[in-house]
């Protein structure tokens, strides 16, 4: 459900163009979803009267927000000039990778599967064949591929990062973790849209960028946060290879009816990595399989 959302949010242009709106500074826009959920998650925490998070734990939830959420975002507006959206989605889809070889230094208890590296790369191999990526032409699209590159292994470790922080968390919700998280993204992203974008709004834009946020994009946030406790971080970052491969197949009827060989190929590698890395034994399940086998 939460790779639906992103898909749908990713073809948002495409499929209801009246909806996309250009008045409002994308910067600014980008924070209108981290706003909302920012302020639901702590009237939420105030109504349940939960802890709120101190020291550690509250220093692990603003890194969380920006690493998973703002420097990427910064990261990719300040270079989209230079990187098609196409070629970004591609370079993102290396966040699996870099989770595989990050999460052990994060979680002492990383439950991984052997061949978790391998079904990264193949899923990634698969996102190169279904879409296709431009090579940098100069020095300013190099630096901006790099910096794409290093958006994808900040919201890796960020990943690994909030799944440390939401075992850690002693409260039965992690209402206050998102609405901190969540509240410094915000507020990074709108320092950044002031300072560096045109102060114009065209106010009758805000409501449909409202009703989609609170469709779509806070649904998705709150299940990401929501899963957190539930799912390790390799597992949560194969939402960079199923959204795009949902967008294609949701794509795929209106823009290109007919299919590839190379592009089937492509939608095979992704599914089939990304399913190995949600539904693939890990390491802890077979050592516990081995030893019951022993034991009888």
């Amino acid at each position: 459900m939460l790779c639906l959302f992103w898909a749908l949010g990713s073809l948002r242009s495409d499929l209801i163009p009246h909806l996309s709106q250009e008045d409002i500074p994308q910067l600014a826009k980008q924070s209108i979803p981290f706003a909302v959920l920012a302020i639901l998650a702590a009237v939420f925490a105030a109504v349940r009267q939960s802890q709120w998070p101190r020291r550690e734990l509250l220093r692990w939830s603003i890194l969380v927000g920006l690493g998973m959420f703002a420097v990427p975002a910064l990261l990719v507006h300040f270079t989209r000039g230079w990187l098609s959206d196409l070629t970004r989605v591609a370079l993102f889809s290396l966040t699996p990778v870099f989770a595989v070889v990050l999460e052990p230094f994060f979680v002492d208890d990383a439950q991984q599967g052997k061949g978790d590296l391998l079904a990264a790369l193949s899923a990634v191999a698969g996102i190169l064949l279904f879409i296709p990526v431009q090579a940098p032409g100069s020095p300013a699209a190099g630096v901006a591929f790099c910096a794409a590159v290093l958006a994808a292994a900040c919201v890796a470790s960020a990943n690994c990062l909030a799944v440390k922080t939401a075992t850690r968390m002693e409260t039965e919700t992690l209402a206050p973790m998102a609405a901190i998280a969540a509240g410094g993204a915000a507020l990074l992203l709108i320092l950044f849209s002031a300072l560096t974008e045109q102060p114009t709004w065209a106010w009758n834009a805000l409501g449909p960028e409202f009703a989609w946020s609170a469709a779509f994009d806070v649904p998705g946030l709150l299940l990401l946060f929501w899963l957190m406790r539930r799912m390790s971080a390799v597992r949560m970052t194969a939402r960079f290879l199923l959204t795009p491969w949902l967008a294609g197949l949701i794509a795929l009827p209106f823009l290109h009816p007919s299919v590839t060989l190379r592009a089937g190929l492509g939608l095979f590698l992704i599914a089939a990595g990304a399913g190995w890395l949600l539904f693939g034994p890990n390491d802890d399940a077979q050592k516990n399989d081995l030893q019951l086998k022993l034991h009888l």
